[in-house]
């Protein structure tokens, strides 16, 4: 599926303006949980027990209009995320909306993937889908409370692989690093490069609205960062950046860490179209994008005190302190996210 002139030249124009908001200290970074609904029971999440009904989630249209405010300040990396994102029927019409001139990425458990929705996605603009794996086999299934969880991820990598228009470039698998699974990345790594993908890691918040308990019990020891570099050296296709790798370390071992960049660099807008400053603080929205503008959303989002919260190492506030300084290793890791 080769790019067309026209579409090289739409893309090459958000990366600048992307770039351009991450050199001039603008956010480029924006979480939307697409709706709360999931098929999946996983310990470490309870959004699934508070959904909202279809009718009262953000429409595509609503995102539409919010993507265009957005714009006018930057180009953004939009994670679209659930619950279980492709329980939404119109999930191309809201890549779509977020496409037309921000960087749209999409996460889900793969359950519900088609080889003609994957197409359907990539057509629409998503640049990236990552894929849940936690562990390389059945035991996948029973921590999601899923029978065939593992299997019907697997399918899903396979379809979207084949419709990426890169391949297994668009495609990686994620997996979050727990206490329990952290002897398992060696062999989650094999399984990716097996299937011709990358693999990202998170980390989960030690505290967080909706995050059902799991808090200390479910990171792993400090020195699982350590692991994950050396297993980085000899694993290309593992493109976590290493700078995100190399802090997670100093987080666990309760070490000081940079000041968070949520609310100035990124921000969270859930299914009902609530704005907090992070997924972990929805409980604190400072507006919502179906009344207020995006200027004053943005001015409440840069104002909000997060009295020096040091509460997560995810991925979502590791991006923030790895772009937030472009340096030479930074860049390097655009380039192998890319």
């Amino acid at each position: 599926m080769p790019t067309r002139p026209l579409e090289r030249s739409s893309q090459l124009r958000r990366d600048l303006r992307l770039m351009k908001g991450l050199a001039t200290g603008r956010g480029f970074q924006a979480l939307v949980q697409v709706t709360n609904r999931c098929n999946m029971q996983c310990g470490f999440c309870d959004f699934w027990r508070h959904p909202a009904h279809p009718r009262d989630e953000v429409s595509a249209a609503e995102y539409a209009r919010f993507a265009a405010q957005l714009a006018r300040e930057s180009s953004y990396v939009v994670s679209l995320e659930g619950g279980e994102p492709l329980l939404r029927r119109d999930i191309v019409d809201i890549v779509a909306a977020f496409a037309a001139q921000h960087h749209p990425l999409l996460y889900t458990n793969g359950s519900l993937m088609t080889p003609e929705l994957a197409r359907e996605l990539f057509a629409a603009g998503v640049k990236h889908v990552g894929v849940s794996i936690d562990y390389p086999g059945a035991e996948h299934s029973a921590h999601r409370k899923f029978d065939s969880a593992y299997e019907l991820s697997l399918r899903a990598v396979e379809a979207l692989r084949a419709a990426a228009p890169r391949g297994g470039e668009q495609v990686h698998l994620m997996t979050v690093v727990m206490r329990e699974n952290a002897g398992e990345m060696e062999r989650l790594l094999q399984l990716s490069r097996g299937l011709g993908v990358k693999h990202m890691v998170t980390l989960l918040s030690r505290k967080g609205f909706r995050r059902g308990g799991c808090a200390e019990q479910h990171l792993p020891e400090a020195d699982a960062g350590e692991t994950l570099l050396a297993l980085a050296k000899r694993y290309p296709h593992f493109s976590a950046p290493r700078t995100y790798l190399k802090g997670m370390r100093a987080f666990l071992a309760d070490e000081a860490m940079p000041a968070c960049a949520a609310g100035r660099r990124s921000f969270n807008v859930d299914h009902l179209g609530g704005v907090s400053v992070c997924i972990e603080k929805i409980d604190r929205a400072v507006g919502n994008i179906r009344t207020s503008p995006w200027d004053e959303l943005r001015a409440k989002l840069s104002a909000f005190d997060l009295g020096g919260c040091q509460d997560c190492w995810t991925l979502c506030r590791g991006f923030n302190q790895v772009y937030g300084k472009m340096t030479l290793e930074t860049a390097r890791d655009m380039v192998r996210m890319r």
